[in-house]
């Protein structure tokens, strides 16, 4: 995308200074990618909470129907509401809420839900006929009923339409990971103590991004798709094949030279050691660019990489360009697809964390342009 990015929609001719460029065409591929590993025995959800990954909810949701989901998978209710607002009809469960939400609302857009909890059921059943996923805690410690009031949940269920049966992998990513097949094993048997109770749900679903790619036991009736689908290689090790849809990039402000000894930003944690180009790049914090990469952080600028300078202030933080030359308006790419590009991987490493909240903490200010660069697959 190098090149390209700049030219897509002419960024610095309308006073864009920092944008998000979605590749469409990458995640349509990803998803394919994604299907084909699923097929023929499973489905395919697409995960797009949190604004699809920050990748913007309303295009990535049509791209992945287009491309070989048959599912929309979101956290909440108004996530959920908002597909439905905007047109699409395929099928969506929404998983995490409180037992005082809105569920007719839910209810009458068509939406699946998810049930934790006995409380959660009641409360379902009682804003009127709903499909429910009944989800089971089988390792992960986090939502889902608890192995012990699984059976209760299952007979009170036999109210409603049980449509599904879940739960979600702890260690898919760790591949060998003893405790992926002693969840599939649990899942097993809570699918038994459900048939016993009467309930065969037409669908199962176990299988997160990492447990399409390297644990096909999980798959079962339908997998669910999340970072996966935006080209992040889930499983370390296991080359898929995926493309990253996302570069993150801004355009100098400020350039200026300064002598040996000068200080750069809040409290002068960096001092240049020699006469260097110092590039302001405004994107900070609130965009999303973590702190932690002051310092330690690298940018793609006049074709080669070049270190963050200083403290990564609210709406700003400086490059040390070095000798390159530099001039008002040129491109810089923080992270991206491309050779040379540091990617979102890399952005995970130095901010001590991992590419989900990376790409999902992109801010809102940020502008997302949409483009379709990626074609094979």
């Amino acid at each position: 995308m190098i090149g390209r990015v700049g030219l897509v929609r002419g960024s610095a001719d309308v006073g864009v200074v920092a944008e998000a460029v979605v590749d469409l065409g990458a995640i349509g591929h990803n998803t394919r990618v994604l299907a084909g590993l699923a097929a023929p025995s499973a489905g395919t959800m697409a995960v797009v909470k949190a604004n699809a990954f920050g990748h913007g909810v309303l295009p990535v949701a049509r791209t992945v129907l287009a491309n070989g989901a048959s599912w929309l998978g979101v956290t909440s209710i108004a996530e959920a509401l908002e597909l439905r607002a905007a047109g699409i009809d395929a099928p969506i469960l929404a998983w995490l809420y409180g037992i005082d939400e809105d569920f007719g609302a839910a209810i009458r857009a068509d939406v699946d839900l998810s049930v934790s909890t006995p409380a959660h059921l009641e409360a379902i059943a009682k804003a009127g006929p709903a499909s429910v996923h009944l989800k089971v805690d089988t390792g992960l410690t986090r939502n889902g009923v608890g192995w012990d009031d699984w059976p209760e949940l299952v007979r009170a269920a036999r109210k409603v339409h049980v449509r599904g049966i879940w739960s979600h992998l702890a260690s898919a990513d760790d591949p060998g990971n003893p405790s992926v097949y002693q969840q599939i094993a649990r899942f097993t048997e809570a699918l038994d103590i459900a048939r016993k109770s009467g309930i065969n749900p037409e669908l199962r679903h176990l299988a997160n991004s990492a447990g399409i790619i390297d644990v096909p036991e999980a798959h079962y009736d339908l997998v669910r798709a999340g970072l996966a689908l935006y080209g992040v290689e889930p499983v370390p090790g296991r080359v898929a094949g995926l493309t990253r849809a996302m570069t993150l990039l801004a355009r100098a402000v400020n350039v200026k030279r300064v002598p040996a000894g000068t200080g750069v930003s809040y409290l002068h944690q960096y001092v240049t050691d020699r006469e260097t180009t110092m590039v302001l790049v405004p994107a900070g914090y609130a965009d999303g660019v973590p702190r932690l990469l002051s310092n330690r952080g690298e940018v793609y600028l006049g074709g080669e990489r070049r270190p963050i300078a200083g403290r990564i202030a609210m709406d700003q933080f400086v490059v040390d360009a070095g000798d390159l030359e530099v001039q008002l308006g040129d491109e810089i790419l923080l992270f991206g697809e491309a050779a040379g590009v540091p990617t979102v991987e890399e952005w995970a490493a130095w901010a001590q964390t991992n590419p989900h909240e990376i790409l999902t903490g992109i801010g809102a200010r940020v502008p997302r342009t949409y483009v379709q660069e990626q074609q094979h697959g």
